[in-house]
């Protein structure tokens, strides 16, 4: 009997059984990142725009937040200025983490895009944009936009616009300039990782904002879109 489960156990466990589970688990991952940053580079083939005289009209546009100040937020408030400024959105909504009272990027990106030229009016809110996800779906579910244009750089605005269309939201994409290869590395390999999170969050949990709570109509009607005391 012993021999017969150590003969059961060596077939089992054989050089080649084992080499090939290594393969697998060392494949797998690798595969799954390279199905996933595929699949969400082919759904935003074509809709994305480097040149604001050329992207489509529409009424919103949703400016993803970033960390105040650093180079990926200035190139997002630079382009979503210029893209106002071109006559190509009527509003822009904000969005980004206001976790706590010693962090809010919502209200420093409303700084900063007055300080462009955007009138305050224009500018709307969205203090629980705690991930892409968030902001994406909340713009339609508290503020009522179904068309939107991403404002973002162009990796982060391809994610945008799969998981817009995972949630039944149109989206476009206004590309703010990126950073070179060897700057923006980290976060380029940090985008590949987001994506399969991306792809779970949608497909496998059907994720939803971790706050929602009362609608705010964007329009000309509206008091201000961001509180001034936060």
């Amino acid at each position: 009997m012993i021999r017969i489960f150590l003969r059961f156990f060596r077939r089992l466990f054989s050089v080649r059984r084992i080499l090939m589970l290594i393969g697998i688990i060392l494949v797998a991952p690798l595969a799954t990142v390279f199905i996933a940053n595929h699949h969400i580079d082919k759904a935003s083939e074509g809709l994305t725009w480097n040149d604001a005289s050329t992207i489509p009209s529409r009424n919103v546009g949703l400016v993803l937040g970033a960390k105040p100040g650093n180079n990926y937020f200035n190139r997002r408030i630079n382009s979503a200025a210029a893209l106002y400024h071109a006559g190509k959105v009527r509003w822009l909504l904000v969005s980004g983490d206001n976790g706590n009272k010693h962090y809010d990027e919502p209200s420093a990106m409303q700084r900063a895009l007055i300080a462009k030229g955007v009138p305050a009016h224009a500018i709307f809110c969205d203090y629980a944009g705690f991930s892409t996800l968030d902001s994406v779906v909340r713009a339609q579910k508290i503020f009522g936009e179904s068309h939107i244009t991403v404002i973002s750089q162009k990796f982060h605005n391809q994610r945008a616009i799969w998981l817009a269309q995972q949630y039944g939201i149109d989206a476009i994409g206004f590309n703010a300039p990126d950073l070179s290869e060897s700057r923006g590395k980290y976060v380029r390999f940090r985008e590949k990782l987001a994506r399969v999170s991306a792809v779970i969050d949608a497909k496998v949990i059907h994720r939803q904002p971790k706050y929602l709570g009362s609608s705010v109509i964007i329009s000309p009607t509206s008091e201000h879109g961001c509180p001034s005391s936060r």
